[in-house]
């Protein structure tokens, strides 16, 4: 059974920077893509980027170039970096993996920036 783990989430100040982690655990050969997510409680859950099989990356327009999505070398852990940080980044970051047309997703890590 493969699981998803985040970490790094923290209380920050608006302009300062974190670093999310995501690894899979399980027997895992590797995944299509590798996403993060994020969700305010009483909205709904929202894409934030995406890194895919063949290392492309894609981003929210809203995050302006703030964010960037990496992974390891094994393809089992991925990480979200995140600078320049707004009070409205605010929220539960989770994790999700694709292995064909099934998604994994992690339990979140809570993320909050102050102004």
């Amino acid at each position: 059974q493969v699981q998803l783990v985040e970490s790094g989430g923290d209380l920050v100040q608006a302009g300062g920077s974190l670093r999310l982690s995501c690894t899979a655990s399980g027997r895992i050969t590797s995944f299509s893509a590798m996403s993060w997510y994020r969700q305010v409680p009483g909205n709904e859950r929202e894409w934030v980027a995406g890194i895919y099989s063949n290392g492309a990356t894609k981003y929210a327009d809203s995050l302006k170039g703030r964010f960037t999505i990496s992974r390891d070398r094994t393809g089992k852990t991925t990480h979200l970096q995140m600078n320049s940080l707004e009070p409205q980044d605010t929220g539960v970051y989770y994790c999700r993996a694709s292995l064909g047309t099934a998604n994994i997703w992690g339990q979140g890590t809570q993320v909050t920036v102050s102004s």
